[in-house]
């Protein structure tokens, strides 16, 4: 009983909806009516540039991680990966947007740094890597996707399946940006360092 309540406690964690929460205290409007409509980070930019975005990521990252350590409390850390890939669900379907929420990767970031701090560094420098050299952030999110489960397994089975869920959620999440790279019709990155 106490760990579907975890998980169902992750799931509303994950829903909360940080990136429209902050970009309307800081006077920015609806963000669902800006750029991609998304309440991620990456529209956080397009709203109210880079500082609020990195607000919003860490924010988003950090409910994911409370989600896992609270799960890893209750159990282990493959209860905490499951508990983390609720989380995520809750961001990308949060219950209280009627269901459409972000795409999930600064909450997955979140949970691979709980889980695996290095893995966490692994990820981010392969983003970084494949996002800047391509100028494509959905290019590195969807490696990162791809290669998540690889290093799931070799920290435990069942944290190696829940990387799996996570990974098929955002490649899911991600459909849309994945064609259009395919197409040749995805946007660059914009920076923008208004404050």
């Amino acid at each position: 009983m106490i760990y579907a309540i975890a998980i169902i406690f992750s799931y509303l964690l994950g829903s909360i909806p940080f990136g429209l929460l902050v970009t309307r205290m800081a006077g920015k409007g609806d963000l669902r009516r800006v750029g991609s409509g998304n309440i991620g980070a990456t529209n956080v930019m397009r709203a109210g540039g880079f500082r609020l975005a990195v607000l919003v990521w860490i924010l988003d990252m950090a409910k994911s991680a409370a989600a896992v350590a609270i799960g890893w409390a209750l159990g282990d850390v493959g209860f905490g990966a499951w508990c983390g890939f609720a989380a995520i669900v809750g961001h990308c379907y949060p219950i209280w947007l009627r269901f459409h929420g972000g795409k999930g990767i600064s909450s997955l970031f979140g949970v691979i740094l709980t889980i695996s701090p290095l893995t966490f560094i692994f990820c981010g420098i392969q983003w970084l890597l494949c996002a800047l050299g391509s100028g494509y952030s959905s290019l590195g999110a969807t490696v990162v996707f791809l290669l998540l489960p690889l290093y799931g397994f070799a920290i435990g089975h069942v944290v190696g399946w829940a990387f799996v869920a996570i990974g098929l959620l955002c490649l899911w999440r991600h459909r849309g940006n994945i064609g259009r790279l395919v197409s040749g019709a995805e946007s660059k990155i914009v920076w923008k360092w208004k404050k």
